[in-house]
């Protein structure tokens, strides 16, 4: 008797074929999308690192350059901190551990405007019951940091408005509400983007600033699940719907 030979054989089922015909695609697209957040976030950490092998730069000379020549820019600031008004960014977690950012106004040298420094990080109530106490920085100072340029639109549930008195809570730091308040509050021009202060400074409380919250590592190891995710699901479709697992599984073997 000569071997048997068996076809190839499909069975066109609607229903599976058009749930992988959907998500194929999807997974297979989510998984490019980690791709380019990867390759974005790679580029901010190569643009950080560049930039602060730059020597710190006087604030004023920097006033009116476009937003993506500032980003992580080294700067040397001098001016008096207000004591009483600053801005408090809520839910920051460090170590665990939920508190908020501080951002202070501080008044330039010479007349030269303002600009808001970010102090770092302070613990706040559990409760939430009070606010934390901030301490105050007194006298002129001279202080280094960095320009920070945020590199995209916050994520809010709702418009964000701006309580009376001081200090303030707010739940992102966007420089179209604060700068307003403020100019209120002090007149004259106002750095439009808020420098990040350096640790060891005058009046720095915890620092520890994260260039990315997710590194480009792990976008492509997102990527990599997404990719093998799509692989399984048009493996698992072809085995369902064909007789390709017996043709493999029973190859080399004669019939009788």
């Amino acid at each position: 008797m000569s071997a048997s030979k068996t076809g190839f054989d499909f069975a066109f089922e609607w229903r599976i074929t058009l749930f992988t015909v959907l998500m194929v695609p999807l997974m297979i697209s989510l998984g490019f999308w980690q791709l380019q957040r990867a390759a974005e976030k790679a580029h901010l950490v190569t643009v950080f690192e560049e930039r602060q092998r730059q020597d710190p730069a006087p604030l004023p000379a920097l006033w009116d350059k476009p937003a993506e020549s500032l980003a992580y820019v080294p700067v040397r600031v001098s001016g008096r901190f207000l004591s009483e008004q600053y801005f408090l960014l809520d839910n920051q977690v460090q170590d665990g551990r939920v508190g908020y950012q501080v951002l202070g106004i501080l008044q330039l040298a010479d007349a030269a405007g303002s600009v808001l420094v970010n102090r770092g990080w302070i613990a706040g109530d559990p409760g939430r019951r009070v606010l934390p106490e901030v301490p105050a920085v007194t006298g002129a100072v001279n202080i280094t940091g960095h320009v920070y340029v945020a590199p995209g639109a916050p994520y809010l549930l709702a418009e964000q408005q701006l309580d009376e008195g001081w200090p303030k809570q707010i739940q992102a730091v966007q420089m179209d509400k604060l700068v307003p308040a403020v100019e209120g509050l002090l007149g004259g021009r106002v750095f439009p983007y808020p420098v990040r202060m350096d640790a060891g400074q005058w009046g720095a409380l915890s620092v520890d600033w994260q260039i990315v919250n997710m590194s480009a590592q792990r976008h492509q190891g997102y990527a990599v699940q997404w990719f093998t995710m799509a692989a399984i699901l048009l493996v698992f479709y072809l085995l369902r719907s064909s007789n390709l697992w017996q043709l493999i599984t029973g190859a080399g073997r004669t019939g009788k």
